[in-house]
């Protein structure tokens, strides 16, 4: 079962991109069930919706709030769990927040000091909501689009790959969770669509060593 914490764009894309991969799926926001059961119904059809604390009792989170409510999660109960973030840090866009901007980590890697006992994946971050219900291929396509994973948990990361590669797109291994900045935004992997040769290809060449 996928919990998905957050019923914006996309939220509402994963969580229709995985019943299609034929996942049971729950999804909640901030209010409660009943608040948001119509609109599951109509723009997440087949999805339960369900409090934060049942989503969050998923065999594996994704987290698409808006990033400045960050805080708004409970680390208590992701706490052991397999959690994708999937939110960015688009100052352009969202506004300054002094949590990320003023910080040289990788967005990720503040979120994952927040929900401390979460088992941190960053992914899914770097497909526009639009083309995650689109751009889908079956495995062994010559042009399947692959997304980049990065996590300090091995298992963690391993599970996350099966789903990201029953939603239809290659799972590539960035590395540690660290390595999610290079894929946010501003970044040659987040500004365009890549095959696995390609994503590959792009890690490689942001992991190599400055020259002198």
């Amino acid at each position: 079962m996928i919990g998905i914490l957050g019923a914006g764009r996309v939220g509402t894309a994963v969580a229709r991109q995985a019943l299609k991969a034929g996942y049971r799926v729950r999804i909640a926001t901030a209010k409660s069930a009943d608040e948001i059961a119509l609109l599951a119904e109509i723009i997440t059809p087949g999805a339960e919706a369900v409090d934060a604390a049942e989503a969050a009792a998923g065999d594996l989170v994704v987290v698409a709030v808006p990033l400045h409510k960050y805080r708004t999660l409970r680390p208590d109960l992701l706490a052991g769990r397999t959690v994708v973030d999937a939110m960015n840090y688009w100052a352009q866009t969202d506004g300054v927040i002094a949590d990320f901007d003023d910080d040289a980590r990788g967005s990720s890697e503040v979120i994952q000091e927040f929900l401390a006992g979460a088992r941190l994946v960053k992914s899914l971050n770097h497909i526009g909501y639009r083309e995650l219900e689109v751009d889908g291929r079956e495995a062994g396509s010559a042009d399947r689009r692959a997304l980049a994973l990065a996590s300090d948990d091995d298992d963690a990361k391993a599970k996350v790959a099966g789903f990201i590669d029953r939603l239809g797109y290659d799972p590539i291994d960035a590395g540690p969770l660290s390595a999610g900045r290079l894929f946010q935004p501003g970044t040659a992997i987040f500004n365009a669509a890549h095959t696995a040769e390609q994503l590959r290809g792009l890690l490689a060449e942001a992991n190599e060593p400055a020259l002198p």
